[in-house]
């Protein structure tokens, strides 16, 4: 199986947005974000983009498959 990381926290802190703020620009609950910052949830290709666009990071630095 693949190993999922992400580097999601570091890049919302960056921009100084909480999990909370960040949630809301991409329309998912607190809980998604603070799953996927854990590695414990892949995101669809559509929340990728959308937290890609709100963090002003791209999707291969974010969110890494190995």
């Amino acid at each position: 199986m693949a190993v999922f990381t992400c580097n999601l926290k570091k890049y919302r802190q960056a921009k100084g947005l909480t999990q909370e703020q960040l949630a809301e620009k991409v329309g998912v609950r607190r809980e998604t974000i603070m799953r996927l910052e854990a590695g414990k949830y892949n995101p669809s290709l559509k929340l990728a983009i959308d937290i890609s666009r709100a963090v002003e990071a791209p999707i291969e630095e974010i969110f890494i498959f190995d």
